[in-house]
């Protein structure tokens, strides 16, 4: 095996869902030398990836593919969350729901990542089987399809006529114009597996001889010669090395992003001295009001054998009605993710859109402690208000014809009490360094995603969103590493 290199002209910090998108395109020039460090275990090939099987997470409790922190989720409501530890990232072991934000989504962005502006890189990276029309495309890396009417497990079928019996909507395409309804989930599936964008992008340009891929490295900080960037420092099997660059692109998602900033030196300045880290560069915004979708659990007992099919997905089907998403898991979690202990199935109640952010903060100057995260869910009177809305439609379909034959409700309580007890996160944290215009304080990139005030260094994960979609980020996220690689390429 040859010495792990000791330069590159770009370094990829995290394998992740934007990860291996930048290597791959930065790395299809031959005169460019790409290095991709990525801290979780690692594959070559498709037939070697141990995350394939879409109808599981494989997060729970032990996983070597998972991190998994402490958070607190309201105040006195503690909780953890996982985040992917391997490449492919989060999106190698979420539920293959690979959904776009919306046209109104993009009105919070800055003016150039419109969605006029973006759309061209969302049918670039795509790969529909269902529509093939000015939307989408059907030549791209990432497979995409939704699962088919007659397809549906029994509780995502009948989940859909009582959504359509009580006068939701049909929406056949959650990738459209985002209108709202019952509709199926568009999967980041093909066949019988799982399509993360390292097997997507990655494994096809792994043989080129100026991509070099190391998983099991962990980069302890970013260094800097003044505001320039000059390297990184790496650990992998107990040895520490120097990695010389000009660029560093750093997509190792929306928590280790934000914490290798603050411990490289880039963050609050208060909070680093505070934690003896020498300060770089004053960047309030760094770690500083993320947002996520909360989600409230309605659970229930089956009444009689529900059927799953063995070829059944995590989430089949949603219904989207004003700020809110309802999804019918197809299966009791602790099948879904096994270890988890949660033998109740649940109907989830997502707020797609809240006032809520919360803030990451280191516990120290340590690499390897784990920082402190708040999301400070359910604190506005208005998420608390589509919290118990989200409740009553919730309540109202598990008590319909078509799922009350099948289930039986565990509580029907609608209420802010019965919303912190049955409250958790929706896993798609986002704007942890946001991006913004020059009169925004808490930006911490520019529109092309560098980071202000420094030289080289770049943000290409869903830590730069300004707030978090409203709908899931897994799409959003392939599409702005589309856009970065684009632009570091110009």
């Amino acid at each position: 095996m040859a010495d792990p290199i000791r330069a590159a002209d770009v370094v990829v910090v995290g394998g992740g869902s934007s990860g291996c998108v930048v290597a791959a395109r930065l790395s299809e020039n031959p005169a460019r030398s790409v290095l991709l460090l990525e801290s979780g275990p690692g594959y070559r090939s498709v037939s070697d990836c141990p995350v394939l099987d879409y109808r599981t997470l494989p997060v729970g409790p032990g996983s070597v593919f998972a991190e998994t922190y402490g958070v607190e989720l309201a105040p006195s409501v503690p909780s953890a969350m996982v985040r992917g530890h391997v490449l492919g990232g989060s999106g190698a072991v979420n539920g293959a729901y690979f959904v776009r934000g919306t046209e109104a989504d993009f009105r919070h962005w800055p003016a150039s990542w419109s969605y006029e502006n973006v759309l061209p890189a969302f049918r670039a990276l795509e790969r529909d089987a269902d529509f093939d029309d000015s939307r989408h495309g059907t030549t791209g890396p990432m497979p995409v399809r939704r699962q088919p009417a007659e397809r549906l497990s029994e509780i995502s079928a009948a989940f859909r006529a009582a959504a359509l019996g009580a006068g939701h909507p049909e929406e056949p395409d959650k990738n459209g114009d985002g209108a709202g309804g019952v509709g199926p989930v568009p999967l980041n599936v093909d066949g019988d597996r799982r399509v993360s964008t390292a097997v997507a992008y990655l494994l096809p340009a792994w043989g080129r001889p100026n991509l070099t891929v190391e998983a099991n490295s962990d980069v302890v900080r970013i260094l800097f010669s003044g505001n320039e960037t000059v390297g990184v420092e790496v650990e992998s099997d107990g040895v520490r090395r120097t990695v010389r660059t000009g660029r560093v692109v750093l997509a190792a998602g929306p928590v280790e992003t934000p914490v290798l900033l603050m411990l490289s030196g880039i963050g609050p300045a208060e909070h680093l001295m505070d934690n003896g880290i020498p300060i770089v560069l004053d960047a309030p915004g760094v770690g500083s009001e993320f947002s996520d979708h909360p989600e409230v659990a309605l659970p229930y007992r089956i009444r009689d054998s529900l059927r799953r099919d063995d070829t059944s997905p995590v989430v089949e089907t949603v219904l989207n009605v004003g700020d809110l998403e309802i999804r019918p898991y197809t299966a009791p979690f602790d099948v879904l993710v096994p270890g988890s202990g949660q033998p109740d199935p649940i109907l989830g109640i997502g707020l797609m859109v809240t006032d809520s952010r919360g803030d990451i903060r280191l516990t120290s100057g340590h690499r390897r402690d784990r920082p402190r995260i708040e999301y400070r869910y359910a604190q506005s009177a208005a998420d608390r208000r589509a919290l118990r809305e989200g409740q009553a439609i919730g309540s109202e379909l598990l008590r319909s014809p078509e799922l009350g034959s099948l289930l039986e409700p565990l509580t029907r309580e609608v209420s802010d009490r019965a919303v912190l007890a049955h409250l958790g996160t929706s896993l798609h944290m986002c704007g942890s360094c946001r991006m913004g215009g020059r009169d925004d304080v808490g930006a911490v990139v520019d529109e092309w995603c560098n980071v202000r005030g420094m030289e080289g260094l770049t943000i290409a994960d869903t830590s730069v969103f300004p707030v978090v979609p409203s709908r899931g980020p897994h799409a959003t996220a392939v599409m702005v590493a589309e856009r970065v690689s684009t632009f570091l390429r110009e």
